[in-house]
């Protein structure tokens, strides 16, 4: 358990504990101590987390021992993360926070590695207890990881338990990007969204699944296309909740700062709107990650609070609005102990593609059936005149009332439900 300084004397007996000789550990460390060597490249081996309790008290002696700035000079979140907000979050983080309970949590299910292309990839592998269960992959994002998607295994893996139908079931496979989370680190270039997508579709052979699905958000939205564009024998179509849908021309203004375009409709004027003010007033973390990673890393390595305020950063502080203060620290202290604010980073600066653009995700390439959820509070709301021209086999489109970029964390059951519906006409295929 951890001990709470009530008094300066305790919290000063408690920096000086942490800090004598305590080093934090690589993330090596997390595997269990026990495992055993794998016979061959392709094994897949148990994986259960365990974080020595060390790293755990320094992350702790860190955060209380944090140098903070001054408050910022405007009342609104103009200038980033609000001061007042951020310690509070981090209060409660060197204080009350207790991460064996994710730990626990995680453990209870089923984890595992496996060596693809000389990486470790790390995931979770839940089968259905229905039969016919649909197999699908499902890859999250940046400030995310394996976090955000722990809500939908229940309801998409047993839907009877969640309101659905037993043959609406999913077998569920949950990778962590390389570089991310508990897989390995990239040591050399070239871990793009496409070489991911072809890992994953290994990943999917490897276990025996020779028809399947795939879904992604945020940088899974990439990867998830980049699937469909390969064609991997038994990918039988994706979903994707950010998809790449802005038109060549649009995305063109954009980037030169220019006018919408003359000839878009209300509802492709607003998409515009979104996409541009995003790009102006809210993607500086992506254009810092995507040309200096290794530079901003280094303050994010050090300062666990640092690494805070970038992660809640994201769209306008988006995970503080929505999410629990237990459900982001859990995620910025998997960041923190597995120490990948670095090489999370570099899938921006691998990237060469805008992620919205139709053109930069090549979507014309993109024949097998595609699904699309557009959550109203996502980055832009994808016109379904923009998401028809750019898919050219969509089989599902479907505009929802509540919802956000993070969408399994925020709206589990509307998420899982958007599936289920999503991959109901192919289920026949398996």
């Amino acid at each position: 358990m951890h001990t709470r300084p009530d008094s300066d004397q305790d919290r000063r007996e408690l920096l000086s504990t942490a800090a004598s000789g305590i080093a934090a550990a690589a993330a090596a460390s997390l595997f269990p101590v026990d495992a055993a060597p794998a016979a061959t490249s392709d094994a897949i081996r148990p994986f259960r987390i365990d974080v020595p309790e060390e790293d755990l008290v320094d992350l702790r002696r860190r955060v209380l021992a944090t140098r903070w700035p001054d408050r910022e000079t405007v009342t609104d979140q103009s200038q980033g993360v609000q001061l007042a907000k951020l310690r509070e979050l981090v209060r409660y983080w060197g204080t009350d926070y207790d991460w064996r309970k994710i730990e626990a949590r995680l453990n209870a299910l089923p984890q595992f590695v496996t060596d693809i292309d000389g990486l470790d990839i790390h995931f979770i592998h839940v089968r259905s207890r229905h039969p016919n269960a649909l197999p699908l992959i499902i890859t999250h994002g940046w400030p995310g990881s394996i976090m955000e998607l722990l809500k939908v295994i229940d309801p998409l893996t047993d839907p009877v338990a969640h309101g659905g139908r037993a043959e609406d079931a999913f077998d569920l496979v949950i990778p962590s990007i390389p570089g991310f989370g508990f897989s390995g680190k990239p040591s050399g270039t070239g871990w793009d969204p496409d070489h991911i997508a072809q890992a994953w579709a290994e990943l999917m052979k490897r276990l025996g699944y020779t028809r399947y699905v795939a879904q992604g958000g945020d940088w899974g939205a990439p990867i998830t296309s980049a699937m469909a564009r390969q064609r991997p024998a038994g990918l039988l179509g994706i979903h994707v909740n950010l998809p790449a849908t802005v038109p060549a021309d649009v995305q063109k203004a954009i980037n030169a700062g220019e006018p919408a375009p003359a000839g878009l409709s209300d509802v492709e004027k607003a998409a515009f709107e979104s996409v541009s003010d995003f790009s102006r007033k809210r993607r500086a973390y992506a254009a810092m990650m995507g040309t200096r990673p290794q530079t901003v890393g280094y303050g994010l390595t050090d300062s666990p609070v640092g690494l805070a305020a970038w992660m809640v950063d994201y769209n306008d502080v988006e995970p503080q609005r929505l999410l629990t203060k237990d459900e982001m620290l859990d995620d910025i202290t998997l960041y923190w102990l597995t120490n990948t604010a670095v090489s999370s980073a570099r899938i921006y600066w691998e990237n060469k593609s805008a992620i919205l653009s139709a053109a930069g995700q090549k979507t014309a390439e993109i024949s097998i059936p595609v699904g699309v959820t557009v959550f109203p509070d996502e980055i832009y709301r994808a016109p379904r005149s923009w998401t028809e021209r750019a898919y050219r086999n969509l089989i599902y489109f479907n505009e929802v009332d509540k919802g956000g970029h993070f969408a399994a964390w925020e709206q589990p059951e509307l998420f899982s439900a958007e599936l289920r519906a999503a991959f109901r006409s192919l289920r026949q295929s398996i």
